[in-house]
This record gives structure tokens, C-alpha cells and sequence, in this order.
């Protein structure tokens, strides 16, 4: 089983690392030259922190799979809010470092937010570890998602065709 905890801890680094490989141009160019909020977390602690938390969404998953008896119909919901999350987890960095649609982003990360709390409503009854191990998750996402709101607040998006 431990190679069953070890690929459901890795797989969400993959969206992670391919949106970074993707955008990683952006962030000293296009990314420095935004108003950002005086409290934001340098970048160097970026990556520490999505790693940190990648790994415990994932075991977490583990976790739920594992009570569950795997992917059953039992676990449509609770791995079902999960994979959403993930998704538009790993959407959020291409929209907002790959295409600049810092609105979008906004959107993105506020849908985020509630399935993530939809995915630990699901788990918490299944398993309670698995529940806490997304509590510094959700801390993070709180952070992130003001973070983006002030960003978005404070660069207003040009519309094309818009002269003034």
C-alpha cells in the first residue's frame, strides 16, 4: 500500500509543476511590474509552501481512498470534490501568470476556495486526519485569495479595442 500513498501524495505536484514550468518567465517580468499588497510572502516561499501542501492534499487523498475502499461509488463525492479542487487548483496559474486574466484568476480561486471546504465537509465524517491534514491548505488559500483580490483591485485588466 505504501506505493499506493506514495502516488497519491506526488500527483498533485503534477498540475503544480507543469503550470510552473509553463509561466516561470512570467513571475520576473510580467509578475514585478504589478501593484502587489506590502504583505505578501516573498517568492522564494512559493514553492516551499505549494510543495508542503501538495504533498498533505495528496496523502490526504490517500487516506479517503484507502477508508473507502477505493474508488467506489462511495467515494464519488468525496474524491469526485477533490479532483475539482485540483483542477481548478492547477488552472489557477496558467490564467493568472500564463494568460494574465487576473479577473478570471479571481473567479478561479474563489471556486477553489469552496471546494475545498466542500471536499473537507465530505472527508471529515470518512476520516478526520485527512480532514486536518487541508486545514493549512485552506490557510494558504485564504492568504493566496486576498492576495489575488488585491492584485486584481489594484491592476485594473485593459480592455481591448478600449481607447481613451
Amino acid at each position: 500500500m505504501w506505493a499506493h500513498a506514495v502516488g497519491f501524495s506526488a500527483l498533485p505536484h503534477i498540475g503544480g509543476f507543469l503550470g510552473w514550468l509553463l509561466t516561470r518567465k512570467e513571475v520576473p517580468t510580467w509578475f514585478e511590474s504589478l501593484k502587489k499588497p506590502s504583505w505578501r510572502p516573498p517568492n522564494k516561499m512559493f514553492p516551499v509552501v505549494w510543495t508542503t501542501l501538495y504533498t498533505g492534499m495528496g496523502y490526504a487523498s490517500y487516506l479517503v481512498w484507502n477508508d473507502l475502499g477505493g474508488f467506489n461509488s462511495k467515494a464519488v463525492i468525496p474524491l469526485g470534490l477533490y479532483g475539482a479542487q485540483l483542477a481548478l487548483n492547477w488552472a489557477w496559474t496558467p490564467l493568472f501568470f500564463g494568460a494574465h486574466k487576473l479577473k478570471l484568476a479571481l473567479v478561479d480561486i474563489l471556486g477553489l476556495y469552496g471546494l475545498v471546504l466542500g471536499t473537507m465537509y465530505s472527508w471529515y465524517p470518512i476520516n478526520k486526519t485527512a480532514t486536518m491534514l487541508m486545514v493549512p491548505y485552506l490557510a494558504w488559500l485564504t492568504l493566496a485569495s486576498s492576495l489575488t483580490f488585491c492584485i486584481w483591485r489594484d491592476n485594473p485588466e485593459e480592455e481591448k479595442g478600449k481607447s481613451d
